[in-house]
């Protein structure tokens, strides 16, 4: 192509400047990919990508996109206050709190003594967690009283108290004196049995509350109203001088100390909102499932709810609403897309193998993406 010029230093020259030009908007453009990737973080940008191309594949496969939109804001919604739980106990120093169980059993708790009372609508609903929620704080203060016993060991010790917690309640579930035929065993009436179905009692309470559709896509407004309350109310919490004590406390706390925080005590504050969190927090999804699932379900619900505070942008030493909720939101998405985009592509019934990957694989991502936040790390 003609430079316009047929002097030999003048076409050098241009050259030169072209040279130049090229060089400084390639930097420009890394500068800001840079910058993207250390405000995103690595793990929102590629989680967040995959999600847009299983839309984009699934609308390609004649897929209804308003379908996957409608079930991935139902289960943003269903899992966001599991994952809220993680913020309070990432801020008061224990990390994220893999004890997530012993707040789900109390949430499990409330239902079925709600349940038992024959209580029904949404007195039945505000009862189950008012029980499951005062359950799960008082469970909470003996948890973080534990914890402050095991300090630098919270992650793995809160896993095994999980695990034990759940493993205790399979044996309560069975000796427990309900007497419901609707909650116990028909044959030998004794036991609670493994899933209880909420349609007659408080089932979709929140989903179903102003419900409506945008070109086709359901919004369930009363249960993401529920998710924005609680996380409205813990925003607030932030803002007081307990909540600031307690996050410098797990920032820095020997700075902490010097400033006259009680650590410890802050650690206690922390874990049991992180409990009563889970405990209203199964309540909120179990109701919108439509089922309570007994026994070993909850036994390993606090690996998604870690893993999605994670992919939002936490980290084990930080975390915040936003992180809670943005990575909720994709790691749910990534579900609802996945499942239906791969059994259009394979062809027949893969659903619980596709979601048993991705999911896992979603959490091993995430734990090991430690550094989860701004830098990408």
């Amino acid at each position: 192509m003609s430079l316009g010029t047929d002097n030999p230093k003048e076409i050098d020259s241009l050259k030169d400047s072209r040279d130049a030009s090229s060089v400084s908007a390639a930097r420009i453009g890394s500068g800001m990919f840079s910058r993207v990737l250390n405000t995103v973080g690595l793990p929102r940008l590629t989680v967040g990508g995959f999600v847009v191309a299983l839309f984009v594949l699934g609308g390609m496969k004649g897929l209804p996109l308003h379908n996957l939109l409608s079930n991935s804001i139902s289960r943003f919604a269903m899992n966001a206050v599991m994952a809220l739980a993680m913020v309070p106990a990432v801020q008061c120093g224990i990390g994220p709190n893999f004890g997530l169980p012993i707040g789900l059993l109390a949430g499990l708790t409330g239902m079925v003594s709600a349940l038992e009372l024959g209580l029904r609508g949404f007195d039945g609903l505000f009862v189950a967690m008012i029980i499951g929620g005062g359950l799960g704080t008082l469970l909470g203060i003996g948890f973080g009283l534990f914890l402050n016993k095991v300090k630098g060991q919270e992650m793995m010790v809160g896993t095994y108290a999980g695990f034990a917690a759940v493993s205790l309640m399979c044996i309560l579930w069975l000796v427990l004196p309900f007497r419901n035929p609707e909650l116990i065993w028909v044959l030998g009436g004794k036991g609670l049995r493994l899933t209880i179905s909420l349609k007659d009692a408080f089932g979709h309470l929140f989903d179903k509350l102003w419900r409506f559709k945008i070109g086709g896509v359901e919004i369930p407004t009363g249960l993401i109203g529920v998710v924005f309350g609680l996380t409205a109310a813990y925003k607030l919490f932030e803002m007081t001088k307990v909540g600031i004590a307690m996050d410098l406390a797990g920032q820095n706390e020997r700075f902490a100390r010097a400033a006259g925080v009680n650590c410890e005590q802050m650690r206690i504050i922390g874990t049991a909102i992180s409990t009563a969190l889970g405990a209203v927090g199964i309540i909120v999804y179990a109701q919108s499932y439509g089922f309570i699932q007994l026994y070993t379900a909850p036994l390993l619900m606090a690996f998604p709810a870690v893993a999605s505070v994670l992919i939002g942008g936490a980290t084990p030493l930080s975390a915040s609403v936003s992180n809670a909720l943005v990575g909720t939101l994709l790691f749910q998405s990534l579900l609802a897309t996945t499942v239906p985009v791969a059994q259009s592509v394979v062809g027949g019934d893969i659903s619980e193998i596709v979601r048993l990957i991705v999911s896992n694989g979603m959490v091993l991502y995430a734990l090991t993406r430690g550094h989860g936040g701004g830098n990408g790390e």
